[in-house]
């Protein structure tokens, strides 16, 4: 799909890589309507791309999540493009995690996809045309030890995402799940940082990231997964589960002292 001409929306526009994201689509060609929940941010962020559309909206809620979609309907005059981009990260130990955390994310990062999929989708069906692209993680596909809680939300989000594709599959509505490793954003605390370094954790800068993105979106690539060894690790997680456990055992000793605030 060719992006120039395209109306996108886009959700967690004002964090990080949101922001670097936006800017690209619109350097494409795309018209942008751009949705944050946090409204000061997002405003600045669409300040700087003359002509895209600020929506602020809450998509922790089904409510909330439609609003949205209404709004960026009304604005764009019809959605080429759903990116949902937004999300929450937590690591720490399980044994630690705040339960209004654990329901926080799953609504943000793995049921307002959903929704706004179903809020969008009759339009999509109308006009015959539409990709919906989730961003999940190489965590959706290896479940790491201290993000069980975000790894959970992205196993999830891939699984909705192969689902619907297949359900899609003799329309011309079209499915991606991009699947970056760990990124070099905001979203990931000083502790994840620290951790990181400890671990030679490899993470890319945001910019490649938002490069490949827009090539897989270009390239109607059904999935893509970024980063080697991760990327094979993926294959052999499903094959080989038990030689993963082994492989990241060492590792996950050490992440520990950092989730649990001792290193």
């Amino acid at each position: 799909m060719e992006i120039k001409g395209k109306r996108v929306v886009l959700t967690g526009a004002a964090g990080g890589m949101g922001r670097l994201l936006a800017k690209a689509l619109q350097d494409k060609g795309a018209t942008l309507a751009l949705v944050d929940a946090n409204a000061d941010a997002l405003h600045q962020v669409a300040e700087g791309l003359p002509g895209s559309h600020p929506v602020a909206g809450d998509l922790s809620s089904a409510e909330g999540c439609r609003i949205a979609c209404d709004e960026c309907l009304e604005l764009l005059g019809g959605i080429d493009v759903l990116i949902n981009l937004a999300g929450i990260n937590s690591f720490t130990a399980y044994e630690d995690e705040d339960p209004g955390k654990i329901e926080l994310m799953m609504r943000v990062n793995l049921l307002a996809p959903m929704w706004l999929a179903r809020a969008i989708l009759p339009s999509m069906q109308a006009q015959n045309s539409g990709r919906i692209v989730n961003v999940g993680s190489i965590f959706g596909s290896i479940g790491f030890a201290y993000f069980t809680t975000y790894s959970t939300t992205k196993f999830a989000l891939r699984g909705f995402s192969e689902a619907l594709r297949r359900e899609l599959a003799d329309t011309n509505i079209k499915v991606t799940y991009i699947a970056p490793r760990a990124v070099k954003t905001p979203m990931n605390s000083d502790a994840v940082m620290k951790m990181g370094e400890a671990t030679k954790m490899n993470m890319d800068a945001p910019d490649d990231v938002v490069q490949k993105t827009i090539e897989a979106i270009n390239n109607d690539r059904k999935d893509i997964y970024f980063g080697f060894p991760e990327a094979l690790f993926v294959r052999i997680n499903v094959l080989f589960p038990r030689l993963v456990d082994k492989a990241l055992a060492a590792q996950n000793r050490i992440a520990r002292k950092f989730a649990k605030g001792e290193a």
